[in-house]
């Protein structure tokens, strides 16, 4: 579950960024970089752990599905805060900057 909650945020993230990708200015390109990261590192564990349980790969009992698709929503989350921090660090827009010196009259 945790492959496949990644890789449907990267395929998201990918179609988003596709459709914006000239003009792009909320950095979607880094959250894309971190999806597909973690999409191949759990491609990689997927892989290790069939080899070593096999057939019973394809049949994990529910609580251990739901886990795996709480750690996978967590991954998602982890990567929209950090996008979030690097755009607000960024300011591409220049809203943050235009806050934080407004004169107040």
């Amino acid at each position: 579950m945790t492959l496949l909650t990644t890789v449907f945020a990267a395929i998201i993230c990918t179609v988003i960024w596709y459709r914006n990708a000239p003009q792009s200015q909320m950095n979607v390109g880094i959250l894309c970089w971190m999806y597909w990261g973690a999409s191949l590192m759990w491609l990689i564990d997927a892989i290790f752990e069939y080899a070593e349980i096999h057939e019973e790969y394809f049949s994990p009992a529910p609580a251990d599905m739901l886990n795996d698709f709480y750690l996978g929503l967590s991954v998602v989350a982890l990567g929209l805060v950090i996008w979030i921090v690097t755009l607000l660090i960024k300011d591409p827009k220049g809203v943050v900057k235009a806050a934080l010196f407004q004169r107040k009259r």
